[in-house]
């Protein structure tokens, strides 16, 4: 079609409308002028029957009303109203503002009013415009299109056969592009889904939606060519929709149907390694597969021997940074730049390598890919091919290659925003349901407080988009868990559908367990959904007692000392040498603040041990005895979870500079290599022997760097890149991290990075993954260490030494039948137990036959109790 006639039918179709609406009720005067499309919407029609206009204005002897159609000649009265009390419920931040009813003679007239230009307007009697705004529909939708919630989306197979669709409920026509030619789809009204069912010949095909729709965005009706929000398959670079059968056992690696899994454990017992793909292997030269999925199949390459030797001593998962399909990789290797310089000629502390990579970072590789694009099918650049279907044959190639090295996998999913909304090309979901699928603030604009466009999972089908997708990647592709990104922008009951629905899932019916899938996520509290503001939030204290886990911020900060968003880097912490062996910052404190704030350090981490438990009841480093939810972070109860497994201990993630990293700005310059790689394996002990859940960045073992770079997001290979031979150093000294985040911290970087004692050999890297499998051995060996209640950590958990006079830098736990000393001073400690006296006590087999000279050297004194640790050791002692 021309676009001369395309103009042409438009205009007609648009008259026809016109003249149908004049015959509703509360149809306009024909003498009434179009308002212009505002450029706020302050207006929200929540149901049916109710409308919320923020600020609107007194009729004052005029008329309120929502307009629609290109003229806005179609017309629902509006009257002054109150929300009922269901309604404030659910728009609490909706409840101080002037509430509307829809005239009942007008709500018929609804759904074709979302169909078209919409506006809420008040005229004068004249029939003059005085004011008007734009109007966020997200609420009515869900009230007229609620069985749209249990429809099949995407493509759905059926003998072979497939059938395509899409909701769209405020299109005015959807049309399937399928391989060149125009095939039209017909609309269910009860549902608002368009769908077509096609030949088995579809199979393979490619395929996008033309979806002719008002774009609040654009100011007018767009017809936008979109790729499906349900794709299972993808063209490269998300050109276009593959009509994709994942039941096709052509796109299942050999061995597929007959996968087993390493043995399911318990939330509260995992062990989970955090890794990038593309980190794992580009680097390493014995990979046959750098930097793909397929290199999780290479068995014999350094990254695989690894990561089997630490399935061997007890960690149960291998959490993937996001694997979905992103918005900001290049997919075709033609495609991709990279960095022309001779970066390894540059000296340690150059501001050069980082110059060198910031010129491609837009273009090249690397992100870390918290940028979705689309939810369901796996990142194209990860793949040997990414046009076709080799990306989801070789995703579950490399699920299958984890679960050979006796690994579970996790997915890293990030549901909570998007990599673009309106007219944007990368917007998908905006450019079908325009303002609905986004969280728009009281003014109409996109809320951005996750760093991008935030989705609004509250929305019914946001939050069915949520759990049909978590659903797709358990079932189909054999996930065993999923982190969730920012989990405290989703509702609560968002993460508990996601959990029922995994729940449903059988061996028998569905091919996996979905019971035995772990769910965990961040649950800070920020932004406009703040403190409950528009739901109950999937935050940390709203999560206790659910079964799904939250990242435990409070042991993390008193370990490394300080904050991630401190001024001054080099702000101390129980792991890191303060007060027992200070640096030269004044941002630490007088002696007698930092013995202070080190005993209190002491506590939170006590109550980190104990997996955060609000109602665990010990003696605080004052004397005092209090539950976990009385000691205070940051204003903040420390203790939140109501059983292990609630809070997810860690010392370090892909956020923020790595373990080494951190600690490299903290402990004094001088500290020797092999003291700082002791004082590592204590920071990971903190998370390691603590109950409930523990995740480590992967690498962490090896102390990784990144060349102190707090945000490596869009770093690059350079220094991103995992080294898993030693004799290729940890990454530290690769020069000054990239200026967008790290400039205002060079100052303290440049004579660390040239100081060639800070870049370890392979003795210090080696003696501490080895100190750290001891542990995480003993971790995996001792029952006690994954208590399931509150009361069994109560009466099987204690810190004897804990209260006034505890020594600063040393913990010493109690736990069943072992003693825990993490000594983190740089001299050797004596802590005397009373209550142990007597009790056949000596260094727990796997330490005393294990890696670490140094912990060998451990004692106790039967007589007197007293357990006798090295300097900057963990010991574990186990009564015989």
């Amino acid at each position: 079609m021309t676009g001369t006639l395309r103009r042409t039918v438009t205009a007609i179709a648009a008259a026809l409308c016109a003249a149908a609406a004049a015959a509703l009720p509360g149809a306009a005067p024909a003498q009434a002028a179009p308002p212009p499309y505002p450029a706020k919407a302050e207006a929200q029609w929540i149901d049916r029957d109710t409308v919320v206009w923020k600020g609107a204005p007194d009729p004052a002897g005029g008329t309120l009303q929502l307009e629609s159609g290109p003229d806005g000649d179609r017309r629902l009265r509006l009257a002054p109203g109150t929300l009922t009390p269901a309604e404030r419920a659910e728009y609490p931040h909706l409840k101080d503002f002037p509430a509307f009813t829809v005239d009942p003679r007008d709500r018929a007239a609804a759904a074709s009013a979302l169909r078209d230009r919409l506006v809420a307007t008040r005229r004068a009697a004249d029939g003059s415009l005085r004011e008007s705004t734009g109007v966020q529909i997200p609420g009515v939708l869900d009230d007229l299109y609620a069985a749209a919630s249990r429809a099949r989306l995407g493509p759905v197979f059926d003998h072979g056969r497939p059938t395509l669709a899409v909701w769209a409920p405020t299109a005015r026509t959807v049309a399937l592009e399928l391989d060149g030619r125009t095939v039209p789809m017909t609309r269910d009204d009860r549902t608002g889904v368009w769908s077509v069912r096609g030949e088995r010949g579809w199979t393979g095909q490619p395929y996008r939606y033309a979806v002719t729709v008002f774009a609040p965005a654009a100011g007018q009706t767009v017809t936008h060519k979109a790729t499906d929000p349900y794709a299972t398959g993808l063209t490269a670079d998300s050109a276009y929709s593959l009509v994709t059968d994942l039941a096709d056992p052509r796109l299942a690696p050999k061995g597929w149907d007959r996968l087993k899994k390493p043995a399911a454990v318990p939330l509260r017992d995992a062990r989970i390694q955090e890794l990038h793909i593309r980190d794992f292997s580009i680097a390493d030269r014995t990979s046959k597969h750098p930097g793909q999925y397929l290199a999780f199949t290479d068995r014999s390459s350094d990254g695989m021997r690894h990561l089997r030797k630490l399935a061997s001593t007890g960690t149960s998962h291998v959490h993937l940074l996001p694997a979905f399909d992103l918005g900001t990789i290049p997919e075709k290797r033609a495609d991709q730049a990279a960095p022309d310089c001779d970066l390894a000629a540059y000296p340690p502390d150059s501001e050069k390598q980082q110059e060198c990579v910031a010129k491609t970072a837009g273009k090249d590789a690397y992100n870390w890919g918290y940028d979705p694009l689309h939810y369901t099918v796996p990142e194209g650049s990860y793949a040997s091919d990414p046009d076709g279907p080799a990306r989801t044959r070789e995703f579950r190639g490399m699920v299958q290659g984890l679960d050979g090295a006796g690994l579970r996998t996790v997915m890293d999913v990030v549901y909570n925003h998007t990599v673009a909304s309106g007219q944007d090309p990368k917007s998908v979901l905006d450019r079908i349901v325009p303002g609905y699928y986004h969280r728009l603030l009281d003014d109409g604009t996109v809320a951005t407080s996750t760093c991008c466009a935030n989705t609004a999972p509250e929305h019914t089908m946001m939050g069915k988009l949520v759990v049909d997708s978590i659903v797709t990647w358990a079932k189909e592709y054999k996930v065993d868990g999923f982190r969730f990104d920012l989990m405290g922008h989703h509702p609560k009951a968002n993460i508990l559908a996601v959990r029922k629905a995994l729940d449903a899932l059988t061996v028998r019916k569905d091919g996996v367990d979905g019971k035995s899938v772990v769910l965990y996520g961040e649950g800070w509290n920020f932004g406009e959904v703040a403190n409950d503001a528009r739901f109950v939030q999937a935050t940390q204290r709203n999560m206790a007692g659910t079964g799904i886990a939250t990242f435990d911020d409070r042991a993390r900060d008193a370990v490394r000392g300080g904050g991630p968003f401190d001024a001054d880097p080099r702000v101390q912490g129980f792991a890191s040498g303060l007060f027992t062996d200070p640096n030269t910052s004044p941002a630490n404190g007088t002696r007698d603040e930092q013995k202070a704030r080190l005993l209190h350090y002491q506590d939170l981490i006590k109550v980190g041990l104990t997996g955060g438990l609000a109602d665990y009841t010990f003696t605080d480093s004052s004397g005092r005895t209090v539950k976990g939810s009385q000691v205070d972070y940051n204003g903040a109860p420390a203790g939140y979870a109501a059983a292990p497994g609630d809070a997810l201990a860690y010392a370090d993630a892909h956020d923020n500079e790595t373990l080494y990293d951190a600690l490299a700005f903290k402990l004094p310059q001088g500290t020797k290599a092999a003291d700082r790689a002791r004082m590592q394996v204590l920071a990971m002990a903190t998370a390691t022997l603590s109950q409930g859940p523990a995740l480590s960045q992967a690498g962490s073992d090896l102390l990784r760097s990144k060349s102190l770079d707090r945000n490596s997001f869009d770093s690059g290979d350079w220094f991103n890149a995992l080294h898993w031979n030693c004799a290729d150093g940890n990454g530290f000294g690769r020069g000054l991290p990239p200026a967008a985040d790290n400039k205002d911290k060079w100052t303290y970087a440049r004579t660390l990075l040239a100081d060639p004692a800070l870049r370890p050999g392979c003795d210090a890297i080696t003696a501490a993954s080895a100190a750290y499998r001891d542990l995480t051995r003993i971790r995996a060996t001792e029952p006690d260490f994954g208590l399931a209640t509150t009361g069994e950590v109560q009466r099987a958990l204690s810190f004897p030494l804990s209260g006034a006079g505890e020594t600063p830098g040393v913990i010493t736990m109690r736990l069943g039948r072992l003693v825990v000393v993490l000594n983190a001073t740089p001299e050797q400690q004596r802590q005397t137990v009373p209550a142990a006296a007597g009790a056949p006590y000596a260094l727990h087999p796997v330490q005393a036959r294990g890696a670490d000279p140094v912990v060998r050297t451990s004692s106790y004194d039967a007589k007197t109790g007293a357990f006798t640790v090295p300097a900057r050791t963990v010991a574990v002692f186990t009564r015989g």
